[in-house]
């Protein structure tokens, strides 16, 4: 059993002597950074950290962590994750994935995850493009998305990560922007949730699809775009001038203006509503704000806990025995043949 008693570290303890390889102003860095201002916060040893990743520009994270680490196969970073956590349930295991990796060819991997809720984080750079291999479309891609792949245009429609999760079963979702202050807030309640902590965050690929979240992430916009929500709290922006409200007709939510901070028609966050955070992730950006922050937590019983008490009840009362293992049922037993010449 590992000592979990709370330790002193600095960001700089959790840096690696490598060159970190993104390109000049990718949203990695951003979120390399605000990862290792994380971890002292949370009180965690490094040596009981691991950091897995599949393929792609977000899972080289694992190199600049200064923490055990595998860089591992594309989409099955969800496999080696869960093999990590139940060989030793005490390590904190932070999966590192992008949105080609993790809903492509790793999409099947993913639900699973999320839906046996695996005590683990789950961070899904999302910038809408394949950038390692170059800027082929990728399934969160928007309609219309000219690439290598699409010289016409993608007209797939587009794959919500936070739909997904919801829609497998996850336990909890969030939403943060690379660059954004508040992104160290929603890893530090990733962590302390019991159970698979699915984190969906907008990164900018600089090189193939530069700027694609402006709208809602630059500076400019932020006020008027970004709704960060927060338990007990109106669901308004717009410095307040804005908020959600329940169309009762429509079955939906509408915007509504907020007069004089009268708030009483607004709708308060609830993050275990599971239906209301369906409605959050899933509101068409323009015509709504982004929603942003813990959309959706509701703690359930994680798998990891499940088959550490399942393995214990079958070992009560029982003694290792691996030479009887070996030899119930049919054996055999090889005679030494004289060698023939």
């Amino acid at each position: 059993m590992n000592d979990m008693t709370p330790v002193k570290t600095t960001p700089k303890d959790w840096e690696t002597d490598q060159e970190v390889r993104w390109c000049p102003g990718c949203g990695d860095y951003a979120v390399l950074k605000a990862v290792q201002r994380t971890m002292p916060d949370l009180g965690v040893k490094p040596e009981n950290t691991v950091f897995v990743s599949g393929i792609g520009c977000s899972s080289r994270f694992p190199y600049y962590m200064e923490t055990y680490g595998f860089h591992t196969i594309h989409g099955r970073a969800p496999a080696v994750a869960t093999g990590v956590k139940l060989a030793n349930p005490d390590l904190d295991v932070w999966i590192i994935t992008g949105d080609g990796d993790a809903l492509s060819i790793g999409g099947n991997h993913t639900m699973h995850l999320l839906r046996r809720n695996l005590d683990c984080q789950v961070l899904l750079f999302n910038n809408e493009i394949y950038g390692l291999t170059k800027g082929q479309y990728s399934p969160t891609s928007r309609i219309g998305t000219r690439s290598p792949s699409t010289p016409l245009g993608s007209v797939d429609t587009p794959a919500n990560p936070c739909a997904f999760a919801l829609g497998s079963g996850a336990r909890f979702v969030a939403r943060g922007i690379d660059i954004h202050k508040n992104l160290v807030g929603v890893l530090k309640a990733a962590h302390a949730h019991k159970g698979t902590s699915f984190v969906e965050i907008f990164q900018n690929c600089i090189v193939y699809n530069d700027d694609v979240f402006a709208p809602f992430a630059a500076k400019p916009n932020a006020a008027t775009s970004q709704l960060w929500v927060e338990q007990g709290k109106p669901l308004v922006f717009a410095g307040g001038t804005k908020g959600l409200a329940f169309d009762v007709e429509s079955l939906s939510l509408k915007v509504v203006d907020v007069v004089d901070g009268d708030v009483s028609g607004v709708l308060i966050h609830d993050k275990a509503n599971r239906g209301l955070a369906h409605m959050l992730v899933e509101m068409p950006f323009g015509e709504f704000p982004m929603a942003l922050g813990v959309i959706f937590e509701n703690p359930a019983p994680t798998f990891d806990s499940a088959v550490v008490a399942q393995n214990k009840a079958a070992s009560e009362g029982k003694k290792p025995d691996l030479q009887k293992l070996l030899s119930q049922g049919q054996t055999w037993q090889v005679e030494k043949q004289p060698r023939v010449e």
